[in-house]
C-alpha cells in the first residue's frame, strides 16, 4: 500500500475510534462494554498514529498520539499515557516544535506524579518502621516534585514538617534553614506578603534562620519584588549563587517568581 493509501486507511481508523468513544459514553453504550470500546478506540488511534508516521504526516501522528495519550489517562493507564505523550512529542518534532513541548511536559508531568505516589508510599512505609531519617528523604522528594507541578501547598505543608522536625536535632539543625528556604520559595511564588509572614515565623520558629544566608537573601528578593525591581532582584540571586551555588531546583523556583515582575525577560542573568 501506498503513503496516500495508508494515510486514507489512517483516517478511516481515526473517524471509527471517535465513533467508539463517543458510543461509549453513551447510556446503551455503557451498558454493552463501554471501557472495552474505548480500549479499542485507544488502539485505533495508536494504529492510525503509526500510519500517519509512515505516510510522513507528523501532526496527524502527533494529534493521534495525543488522542491515545488522554484515553490511557482516563483509564488510568499513566504509564503508557506518558509512552504515548512522548511518541506524540517525538512526532511533532518533525512538524510543529511548540507542540512537541507541550507533549513532551505532560509526559514529564505524569512521570513526576508516578513518582510522588511511590516516595509517598515509602515514606509511609518508614515511619511504620519508626525510620524518620529515611521517611524524611522521601517527603522531601515529595515536596520537591508537588512544587515542579505547582502543587506549592502540599510542598509548604512538607518542608515545614521536615524543617520542624530537624531544627531541634543537633546532627541535622544546619538543614532545617534550607527547608524553611525552600518552603519560603514556594509561598513566594503563590504570594509576595504569605512569604514575608513565612519568613518571620520561620526566624520566630528557628532563630538561626535569622542569621543564614537564605534569609537574608529572601528579604533582598522580596523588596526588589516590592519594587518590581528586576535588576536588583537578580544581583541578589547572582550575589548569593557566587558563594552557595543554586541547584536546579531552586533556580526554578526563582525563575516561576521572576517571571512575577513587571518587564521580566525570563532568565536570572
Amino acid at each position: 500500500m501506498d503513503n496516500s493509501g495508508k494515510e486514507k486507511e489512517a483516517i478511516q481508523l481515526m473517524a471509527d475510534a471517535d465513533k467508539k468513544v463517543k458510543t461509549s459514553g453513551s447510556f446503551l453504550g455503557g451498558m454493552f462494554g463501554g471501557p472495552h470500546k474505548v480500549e479499542e478506540a485507544c488502539e485505533m488511534y495508536c494504529r492510525a498514529a503509526n500510519m500517519f508516521k509512515m505516510a510522513k504526516n507528523w501532526n496527524a501522528a502527533g494529534n493521534a498520539f495525543c488522542q491515545a495519550a488522554r484515553i490511557h489517562m482516563q483509564l488510568q493507564n499513566k504509564h503508557d499515557s506518558a509512552t504515548s505523550f512522548i511518541d506524540a512529542g517525538n512526532a511533532f518534532k518533525k512538524a510543529d516544535p511548540s507542540e512537541a513541548i507541550k507533549c513532551l511536559n505532560a509526559a514529564v508531568d505524569i512521570y513526576t506524579d508516578m513518582a510522588i505516589a511511590h516516595y509517598e508510599q515509602a515514606a509511609d512505609y518508614y515511619k511504620g518502621e519508626e525510620s524518620n531519617s529515611s521517611a524524611n528523604k522521601c517527603l522531601l522528594k515529595v515536596g520537591a516534585y508537588a512544587a515542579q507541578l505547582e502543587q506549592y501547598a502540599k510542598a509548604i505543608e512538607i518542608y515545614e514538617q521536615v524543617g520542624s522536625s530537624t531544627m531541634d536535632n543537633p546532627l541535622l539543625k544546619y538543614s532545617a534553614k534550607e527547608y524553611f528556604f525552600k518552603a519560603s520559595l514556594c509561598h513566594f511564588i503563590v504570594d509576595e506578603l504569605n512569604a514575608k509572614l513565612a519568613v518571620e515565623k520561620y526566624e520566630e520558629m528557628f532563630p538561626a534562620f535569622s542569621d543564614s544566608r537564605e534569609c537574608k537573601l529572601l528579604k533582598k528578593l522580596l523588596d526588589a519584588h516590592e519594587e518590581q525591581n528586576c535588576e536588583a532582584f537578580t544581583e541578589a540571586i547572582k550575589e548569593f549563587d557566587s558563594i552557595s551555588r543554586l541547584d536546579q531546583w531552586q533556580t526554578t523556583m526563582l525563575l516561576r517568581i521572576k517571571k512575577t515582575i513587571q518587564g521580566d525577560e525570563g532568565d536570572l542573568k
